[in-house]
């Protein structure tokens, strides 16, 4: 059973739909500071869209319950123009079938991820967002676009890192997983943007890979395979030699199977 209910700030349920196998909610609100999805189901692997200003995409929970915090105030800039502001909205969560978990693909992928503490999965952290401004944020690099020839704005948001060199980006996938590789694809505003020359991947098996970068904005594949891992952490990036101070991280992919 997948239950989708809308709640306000007080916990007050707005709307709800129930389904066995997938569940669609359509209701009318002008959305308020604390409205939030919460969204629960008996399997673990779900295919869900909050919003229709959200790509939709697989979400894993660890404890069969989904909280989804509407975005509000600044936080609405990382999305597209507009979002969250029409009265009308429709919400869909299914349950994946055995064979799209078993299949190889991008684990990381996971546009309905939040800033903050979450009780879904994958999710993105880190220690450093430029200026504390959603566009900058980590939870940009895993949320299905790739558009990265500008900054400051959607599409183009991005993870910045304020010109730290100790920054470091983690991604939990909330269960291990075997890995097969990974791609980064960096912010490539040039002349704006600098980008890394070298960086290394931490794996939460104790794994620790480097690997090079290049000034491009295509995607750079990193090798993962014999790796088994719950979480990854970007670190020890190394900025070019480029006049500006500004390398950023546009989107993290990482390809693998669910054990």
């Amino acid at each position: 059973m997948i239950t989708i209910a809308a709640k306000d700030a007080s916990g007050a349920i707005l709307a709800r739909a129930c389904h066995e196998t997938e569940a669609l909610l359509c209701f009318d609100r002008d959305y308020a500071e604390g409205d939030c999805l919460e969204i629960t189901a008996d399997a673990r692997h779900l295919w869900v869209q909050p919003d229709v200003s959200v790509l939709p995409g697989e979400v894993y929970l660890p404890e069969g319950r989904m909280t989804w915090r509407v975005p509000a105030g600044e936080h609405r800039l990382a999305y597209r123009p507009g979002a969250f502001t029409e009265p009308r909205h429709i919400v869909s969560a299914r349950a994946m079938a055995p064979e799209e978990v078993a299949a190889v693909r991008c684990l990381s992928r996971n546009p309905a991820d939040l800033r903050g503490d979450t009780d879904f999965f994958p999710h993105c952290t880190a220690n450093v967002e430029t200026r504390g401004e959603s566009v900058f944020a980590a939870r940009n690099v895993i949320d299905g676009l790739r558009h990265n020839t500008f900054h400051g704005e959607w599409p183009f948001e991005s993870w910045g890192i304020g010109a730290r060199t100790d920054a470091w980006c983690k991604l939990d996938l909330g269960r291990e997983a075997a890995l097969d590789r990974m791609a980064l694809t960096l912010r490539a505003d040039f002349p704006h943007d600098a980008y890394w020359v070298r960086g290394e991947v931490e794996l939460s098996d104790g794994g620790v890979i480097a690997f090079p970068l290049e000034k491009t904005g295509e995607r750079q594949f990193i090798d993962l395979s014999g790796h088994t891992a719950r979480w990854l952490r970007l670190i020890r990036l190394v900025k070019s030699d480029d006049p500006s101070a500004f390398p950023a991280l546009r989107q993290w992919e990482v390809f693998g199977r669910d054990l």
